[in-house]
């Protein structure tokens, strides 16, 4: 959780703010419901370390509808999601921050694409990170083993960004509890559970935490393009 002062944000006059927004949905025996969000918080506190940002508390609970069938996983709309970041917005709006980067942990989260679409018509208000190609670039700069499509829940990358910022969080099994499913041809109609009994897709065997401390690194580096986007001709 951000610790900074209404008189911080005073001085520091930031044009942007950062929104993390996570899940509450299940990743395996090893990994906590609140994997996505304390990714997402672990990415925005990277990202607000280096530029100058408003950091704002996450969204814990999104569109987690694919998990339903595994005990704890909780979700709202996409509607829902939509209309608080709509409503987050216009209160920053309110407070003269007109620009704002969503970094999203939770890949289910569809619906933010179409935010950002919508909101940057009329010229860049929105950005969505970490992107495919900030994700494959932080993957190759983290010599990690697995691919994005093969490592997609509860893998090699999302374990390793754990042991490393949040080690406390990781419990004893990750590295015997590799599932490889890579053919998911309908996981929007019959949900995770159709694909992994475990829960797990992915690779948590090959986790580190070098690794993970090199995946942040290169994010870092990779959302300097986005705050230019974001902030040219403002």
């Amino acid at each position: 959780m951000p610790t900074a002062t209404s008189t911080d944000v005073q001085e520091l006059q930031p044009r942007v703010a950062v929104l993390p927004v996570g899940s509450f949905e299940q990743h395996g025996t090893y990994l906590p419901l609140i994997t996505d969000t304390a990714i997402a918080c672990v990415i925005a506190q990277e990202i607000a370390a280096a530029y100058p940002v408003h950091l704002l508390p996450p969204i814990t609970v999104s569109c987690s509808h694919e998990h339903a069938a595994f005990p704890g996983t909780v979700s709202i709309s996409a509607r829902t999601l939509y209309a608080v970041i709509d409503d987050i917005r216009a209160s920053l709006a309110r407070s003269g921050i007109h620009k704002l980067v969503i970094v999203n942990g939770h890949g289910g989260n569809y619906v933010l694409s179409n935010v950002v679409q919508e909101a940057n018509v009329d010229g860049p208000a929105v950005s969505l990170f970490p992107l495919g190609p900030d994700w494959d670039r932080a993957r190759e700069y983290g010599g990690l083993e697995s691919d994005r499509h093969a490592d997609m829940h509860a893998g090699e990358i999302e374990t390793s960004i754990l042991l490393h910022a949040a080690p406390e969080l990781v419990r004893e099994g990750y590295d015997e509890s590799d599932h490889d499913s890579r053919q998911r041809p309908f996981l929007l109609v019959q949900g995770m559970a159709e694909y992994t009994q475990s829960g797990v897709i992915g690779f948590p065997s090959l986790a580190t935490a070098e690794k993970g401390k090199a995946v942040l690194e290169s994010l870092r580096s990779s959302f300097s393009a986005h705050f230019e986007v974001l902030c040219r001709l403002s």
